[in-house]
Order: structure tokens, then sequence, then C-alpha cells
């Protein structure tokens, strides 16, 4: 089952890691949270990281508080959210899928989260913005069943653990539809699925699918990471703003947005909510060429699991 989270206002969001992501998420979190937020709790190894951050966010004279943490309170709170990372690949490397590059090393470090939340007790959610966010919320369901196994308790439910990755590429589609008159349609009847990088889907609609601009329309998604890593910057300030802050509190309020969540066995990106204690996904009726696709990168994702899990 799900967490229960039907209150109105008053949640506490902990946000593990204040990298460039950690860091602009939480920004993002102070200046749309409240009131929905009631406080934001952050931890990093780094002590000085957590200093800075306290001092700075609440120097902003806005709610929420901002507060640190000790490990041991990580998961005293309705939403926790992991965005530690081994290691992003440095501007000007050759690397094409920065998402799939960072997958062994984040699977590290957010293992013994998964493995803390577990033997906690954890009845919030288990959010996980680190790339590759749909395997990763794999690994942190498995660490989560170890542990409830070793210690007899109850683990995490899939339906608490979802990833936030899939709204800056409905964004970024956004951006292009606005640019150029033949993708028009994707503001009103345009849909993302998948995960946010190999095997995302962009529909120009779902009412006028057409496939060849479709995929086009997904191809300059996919590519815009690319063009601003060769600009010389690393690209995570929308990610972190329409991938984490906004679907997060989307999430809480129980509005529709995007993430990755449990559907037959694998971790998933689509439009969802959280409502009346359950999970509801976007019903609609997909034309053959859209399903396919959808299709083939669920089967991907699969093999992907299996890879790696």
């Amino acid at each position: 089952m799900p967490p229960t989270l039907q209150k109105k206002e008053g949640y506490r969001i902990h946000i593990a890691a204040l990298g460039d992501v950690g860091a602009t998420l939480l920004l993002g979190l102070k200046l749309l949270g409240g009131p929905l937020v009631a406080g934001i709790g952050i931890f990093d190894v780094r002590k000085e990281y957590m200093l800075r951050y306290e001092r700075e966010m609440n120097q902003i004279a806005l709610p929420p508080q901002v507060y640190r943490l000790d490990e041991g309170a990580l998961f005293d709170c309705d939403a926790f959210v992991f965005c530690a990372s081994a290691h992003v690949p440095g501007v000007g490397t050759d690397i094409e899928d920065v998402r799939m590059a960072q997958l062994e090393g984040n699977a590290n470090i957010l293992a013994p989260y998964a493995d803390s939340a577990a033997k906690s007790a954890f009845g919030g959610l288990f959010t996980v913005v680190s790339d590759p966010v749909d395997l990763l919320c794999q690994c942190a369901r498995h660490a989560a069943e170890k542990a409830a196994r070793a210690c007899g308790g109850r683990g995490l439910a899939p339906a608490q653990i979802r990833g936030y990755g899939l709204g800056v590429m409905h964004a970024r589609a956004l951006y292009y539809a606005t640019r150029d008159s033949r993708f028009h349609m994707y503001a009103d009847e345009g849909r993302a699925f998948g995960p946010h990088g190999r095997g995302l889907i962009i529909a120009n609609s779902i009412t006028a699918y057409d496939d060849a601009l479709s995929r086009e329309l997904t191809q300059l998604t996919l590519q815009a990471n690319l063009d601003m890593r060769a600009l010389g910057f690393k690209p995570y300030i929308a990610p972190a703003i329409s991938s984490a802050a906004i679907p997060l509190l989307q999430t809480l309020a129980g509005e529709w947005h995007y993430s990755a969540i449990y559907r037959d066995g694998i971790y998933f990106g689509c439009k969802n909510r959280l409502a009346a204690g359950d999970v509801e996904v976007e019903t609609l009726t997909l034309p053959d060429p859209l399903q396919r696709r959808i299709d083939e990168t669920r089967r991907q994702l699969q093999k992907e699991d299996a890879r790696w899990i």
C-alpha cells in the first residue's frame, strides 16, 4: 500500500545530500513549499554544507523553516528525498548516457538509506532524484526487502518508493513545442512516458498521435541534456525544479504529476497522483504505435533490472 498522505498542509520533507541538485531542490521547496510544507530537514556528510544551507535558506524570510539533521532523524518525516551521487561525469566527456553511467555508484550509496528506512518502519514516501531514478527505485525496493527479511520488519511497500526524473523531460518537450509549430499540440494533448534518458517516450498527442513527429520531439528532448553540456554547463537547475521540487509538492497535494511508480514489476514514469491513500494512474486509450513504443521501453527496463539488481 502507498503511504497515507492526506493532510492539507504541514508536511515535513527531508533531503539527503546537498550537491548541485539537492541544493537547487532545497531552494525550490523553500520558495514554493509553504504552507504545504511545515519544514525541510537537510543532511549531508559535509557538515559545512548543512551549516551553509541552514543559514542561507532561513535568511530567506519565507516559510518553511530549514533545519539540520542527524543521520538518525532522516526518516522522521513524511517524504525522504535521496539526492546523493557518487560521481557525475564532467562536462566535456564523451559519455552519451550520463544517467546510466551513474547507476552502480549511486546504487551503492542508496542501499544503506533504504536499509535504514526499512528497519525504522518508515511510513512515508521514499523518493529518488539521483540518476537513474527508475532503476535506483528498484535498488531501494530490493535493499529494503533484504533489510526487512533480516530484522523481521515490514520493509518498504513498492508504492512508497517513487522516482522523480520525468518532469523535466515533459518541460523540455514543452520548451521545444513552443518553438516549432509542428509540435504545438503537445502542450494540451501530449504526454511523456518512461525514463528520463534512453527509452524516453514523448507523444506529440494522445488523440492525434503522429509517430514521426513524436520521435523527433523525443530526440530533441533527449538531446537537451547534451546540448547544455556542450555549452560547458552541467544541466541540473531545470531537473531539480521540474523533475523534483514541483512534482514532489504536487504529489503531497494529491495533484497529477510525472513520476516513476511501481507497476508490473518495474518503476515506470507516467502521469499519476496519490488520491485517497492509493496511486491513481491516468487512464488513457493509446494508439497502437504509441503503445508499442511503451511496451518496448518496459521490456528494456525489465532487462536492465535483471542486469543490475
